[in-house]
């Protein structure tokens, strides 16, 4: 921990025990800290940011809530085995965010195929029914455990070049962004909802486990809708994140 090297804006209007505690996690989702890593104590860590003991007390019981580390008596903070994954909204891939925090994702491929437009993905891409649409389903697993099961309707001449072994060791937003698709806003609806079908067993949760909702229509810098995507995630390992700044 004592090498590790952190930045603090002071003039932000984010508050210091939260800029200490997201650093804190970063380095844990890098690596920096694996699992079973110690946290200095709280008056040591105080003295090396410039900051109170109760700021430094507030950003730890931050990484305790998001579930990160675990305090034990006699033995100080340290990094959980098997932190959650948590995502900012952000407009970002889950590959991309996953890489970025080295939980080495992975995917397979279910489905990779062209399917008439139903009414939903018809209206969500502005296309007539029954159109022709590229579908993606695709699992994603973070450091070898099922995260995600993502189902994504994409315009043909947009997606219709894409290669299942593409899909399988890369982002969809990354092999967009190689073939000159720029995404520039987005609309995302976030819910929960009860497992169904095989559903569970593919995320490797029981039948009926609560699970985490995103649907997400993206469009370029022209308004053009470039792909819709309705994905499902493991509520016990995947959670959103939103800061809110009173300004």
């Amino acid at each position: 921990m004592k090498d590790l090297r952190f930045t603090l804006d002071r003039s932000s209007p984010v508050p210091l025990y939260f800029q200490v505690s997201r650093q804190i996690e970063e380095a844990i989702y890098n690596g920096a800290m694996p699992p079973g890593a110690r946290l200095e104590n709280e008056l040591s860590m105080a003295d090396r940011f410039g900051l109170s003991r109760p700021t430094i007390r507030r950003a730890i019981q931050e990484l305790v809530t998001k579930g990160l580390v675990v305090r034990h008596r006699g033995i100080g903070t340290q990094v959980v085995d098997n932190p959650e994954v948590k995502r900012e909204i952000k407009l970002t891939s889950l590959y991309d965010d996953l890489a970025r925090s080295g939980m080495n994702p992975v995917t397979r491929v279910l489905a990779h195929e062209m399917v008439p437009a139903e009414e939903h993905v018809a209206e969500q891409l502005s296309l007539s029914l029954g159109t022709e649409v590229v579908y993606l389903e695709r699992l994603r697993y973070a450091s070898d455990e099922p995260l995600a099961l993502m189902h994504n309707w994409l315009p043909t001449e947009l997606g219709g070049a894409l290669t299942t072994q593409q899909l399988e060791s890369h982002g969809l937003y990354e092999l967009l962004r190689d073939d000159d698709v720029r995404i520039n806003l987005a609309t995302q609806r976030i819910g929960a909802r009860l497992a169904a079908g095989d559903e569970g067993p593919m995320l490797g949760v029981r039948r009926g486990a609560p699970l985490l909702t995103m649907e997400r229509t993206t469009y370029n810098a022209a308004g053009r809708a470039v792909e819709l995507g309705q994905h499902i995630y493991r509520a016990d390992a995947y959670s959103f994140e939103v800061v809110l700044v009173d300004r």
